[in-house]
């Protein structure tokens, strides 16, 4: 019988992986601001039966009802977003893609711009059908809009002749993200009373990330991990070449258009909920490469967890790094840690 020598070394990962990423959820609710004792955060979150809640109602606050819901956030954004750049770096095949190659993120970040330099009420719009919704959601749900019309866009731009080609799929992206960044730039210079709050958007944040923000997350996340996940053996003829996977019997183009849908729903979400964070996607598929191989099954299910954990703990940096309660953008710090790491990887390999 053939035996794998490697498959023992992906058990043993994906068995450490699910550990971290169920250790994150009280321990990244410790640190921050006020620091929070492990027995009190505990009690706080109901983990161990027996022990009676906290005494001091701010620390169910603080725990339960805030940082809770931000550690959540976290780890189902930078799964969403490690998912995404597997799928990305399979269909286009192409190590330098991510979830914003396609343009997504100028087209987030040109929604949540325009929201919020309007005043982020779609009670002007809609004369008063949404009045009920928060400056928030508005930002977020216009950031969600401007990301699909910038999928479609590029998708519509890509298909020449009702085909799917890469290389024409990747110009049309790198063509609306250019487009959509003068469209942002225009904005900021139309309206210089917004400009603090667009850049902190766009740089990514999950501060003041609550429990409201969770349904548009799952709205996105859950229809791309149905159609991305179970995609996996076409990421696999996919990365032997059209010819090949064509021959072996897979619809090349109708799997890379629905495999860059997927991909790319998750990414418009994660966005409109976190703003822009970069590197997650790129990174995180490529250490786990080094550990898992290439084949998509292992690497999605890593990818979903190994992506969580990083931008979970980048999160925890962002909150502690700076004194009197400020926090830096977690974009910057997930920036800060992923480009050294990759231009590192790009000089070695």
């Amino acid at each position: 019988m053939f035996h794998d020598p490697g498959a023992s070394r992906r058990r043993w990962c994906a068995l450490l992986l699910a550990g971290v990423w169920l250790c994150s959820l009280p321990l990244a609710c410790l640190p921050g601001p006020v620091p929070i004792a492990v027995g009190d955060a505990l009690r706080a979150l109901g983990a161990v039966p027996g022990l009676c809640a906290p005494a001091d109602d701010s620390i169910q606050l603080v725990v339960g009802q805030i940082r809770l819901a931000r550690v959540l956030l976290g780890l189902l954004c930078g799964g969403a977003l490690a998912v995404a750049g597997v799928a990305l770096q399979g269909v286009l095949r192409n190590p330098l893609a991510d979830p914003f190659t396609l343009g997504i993120s100028a087209g987030a970040a040109c929604g949540a711009s325009i929201a919020i330099a309007l005043g982020g009420s779609l009670g002007l719009w809609a004369g008063g059908l949404a009045a009920g919704l928060s400056a928030a959601a508005t930002i977020s749900l216009a950031a969600l809009l401007g990301s699909l019309l910038a999928l479609g866009g590029a998708l519509w731009l890509g298909s020449g002749q009702g085909s799917f080609r890469r290389e024409t799929v990747i110009l049309a992206g790198i063509a609306v993200a250019a487009f959509l960044g003068a469209v942002v730039a225009l904005v900021k210079a139309l309206n210089e009373e917004s400009v603090t709050s667009i850049v902190f958007w766009i740089m990514g944040s999950l501060q003041g990330r609550g429990w409201d923000s969770l349904p548009l997350l799952l709205a996105t996340l859950l229809p791309g991990l149905l159609v991305v996940l179970p995609g996996w053996r076409k990421l696999d003829l996919l990365a032997l070449g059209d010819e090949q996977a064509a021959h072996l019997g897979l619809a090349v183009g109708r799997s890379r258009f629905w495999l860059l849908a997927g991909a790319s729903c998750m990414t418009a979400g994660c966005v409109a909920v976190a703003g822009v964070i970069g590197f997650v996607g790129l990174v995180v598929p490529h250490v786990l490469r080094l550990v898992l191989g290439s084949a998509h099954g292992p690497l999605l299910y890593g990818a979903f967890l190994g992506g969580g954990i990083l931008l979970v703990w980048a999160d925890v940096l962002a909150r502690v790094a700076l004194s009197g309660g400020q926090e830096l953008p977690v974009g910057v710090v997930t920036a800060l840690l992923g480009g050294p790491f990759f231009a590192f990887l790009v000089r070695r390999r």
